[in-house]
């Protein structure tokens, strides 16, 4: 049995997860819906540290300015009372059936102007509950039909949305860094920004893209096939890991949003273990030190008591595979099987220090292709270990 959590976790959860009465494409909710501060006051008894909320989660979509604001106070209340922090704010721009073309993308400019408007609320909510992270999900920004979009100017737009937005923050001096969230499709048939690295190209081109990261998410990036590690390894390196979303997939389907660790259970451990420990040989890189946030669905099979139990699984799950990396990386057979397969060499530049190409190109090593070619990588054997901690 593993320990509780505690706010030292840093465990989050967005209120949309815990809060989801399992409505599908096809039924109707099998569980009643409870007031946000409800959601927050049993998550702080599981021993999370944080959450996160769309702005339509906390007051409806066209709810007039001040019941908006007294809600969002409420909230701020009960998670001060409850010992939370609202570590993310995020806004809604894809269930109302004006975002059905998008809401930075649309074609239509007065829904691109709309849109901008409610994302900049959403900003100053977020500044004013201390949140450090604006999640930017482009979940309708896409097509369905190739010839519905004109690409160039969708980038454009987006580009410009997100330089305005950024823009802003500085402006207002808020101490707040947005994360874009990529996925490659539903509810679009494809969405602009499928991956981790399509959303790194696209913080590349940004003017105040220094304040633009990512936010992956494991099923996100597991439902189009690709190494949710690698993805976040690659947002480390890149220094964007500015958020992460965990929770469990089982291969290239719809978004399951299962429990963390209820999909690709070896995946998640490796994810946990670059999380906790870093870089196996890189001790000096770019280390993740935000929220672990939880962004799953607990079942549509479970009553109230099977939401927080959910919740309760997907710290547990974490906090055991945080056990099990521990061992891992401490177990000195995993050192011997890391030197021999090379791990720890990746490391060492391949030019030498002052090394030019001409020199490169005229060092003669006395290398033997053939003899590297034939010698044993080990790389079974170090993934067994993993496999031996993650099981045994």
């Amino acid at each position: 049995m593993t320990r509780q959590p505690t706010p030292e976790d840093r465990f989050s959860f967005g209120l949309w997860t815990v809060g989801w009465t399992g409505t599908d494409p096809f039924g109707g909710p099998t569980r009643p819906a409870l007031d946000p501060w409800e959601y927050s006051d049993r998550l702080a008894g599981l021993g999370a540290w944080g959450i996160s909320f769309h702005d339509d989660d906390v007051h409806a979509f066209d709810a007039d300015e001040a019941t908006k604001d007294a809600r969002i106070d409420k909230l701020r209340a009960a998670c001060d009372a409850a010992g939370l922090v609202v570590e993310m704010v995020t806004t809604n721009t894809f269930s109302h059936p004006v975002f059905k073309d998008g809401g930075l993308t649309a074609n239509d400019r007065s829904v691109r102007r709309f849109g901008l408007r409610k994302i900049l609320r959403a900003v100053d909510v977020a500044a004013r509950l201390g949140a450090t992270t604006f999640v930017m999900w482009g979940g309708r920004e896409g097509a369905e039909y190739d010839g519905s979009k004109d690409l160039h100017a969708a980038f454009e737009r987006y580009k410009e949305g997100l330089d305005t937005v950024a823009a802003y923050i500085k402006e207002q001096g808020h101490d707040l860094r947005i994360a874009l969230e990529p996925k490659p499709n539903e509810p679009r048939g494809d969405i602009l920004l499928p991956t981790v690295g399509h959303a790194l190209a696209l913080i590349a081109e940004l003017e105040h893209g220094d304040i633009v990261g990512v936010n992956p998410e494991v099923g996100h990036e597991q439902m189009a096939g690709l190494n949710f590690t690698h993805g976040i390894g690659q947002a480390l390196w890149s220094e964007k890991l500015f958020h992460i979303d965990l929770n469990g997939q089982r291969g290239i389907k719809y978004d399951q949003d299962l429990v963390f660790g209820h999909g690709d259970l070896a995946s998640a451990f490796f994810t946990v273990d670059l999380l906790e420990n870093g870089f196996p040989g890189s001790p000096g890189a770019p280390r993740y030190t935000g929220a672990r946030h939880f962004d799953y669905k607990p079942s549509r099979t479970e009553g109230l008591d099977g939401v927080w139990e959910s919740a309760r699984a997907c710290m547990a799950t974490y906090l055991l595979l945080a056990e099990k990396a521990a061992a891992f990386r401490a177990d000195p057979r995993v050192a011997e099987a890391w030197e021999h397969a090379g791990v720890t060499e990746l490391a060492t530049p391949t030019l030498g220090p002052g090394e030019t190409v001409a020199a490169l190109r005229a060092s003669d090593e006395g290398f033997d292709p053939d003899e590297a070619g034939r010698r044993d990588g080990g790389f079974v054997r170090l993934n067994q270990l993993a496999i031996e901690h993650l099981v045994g």
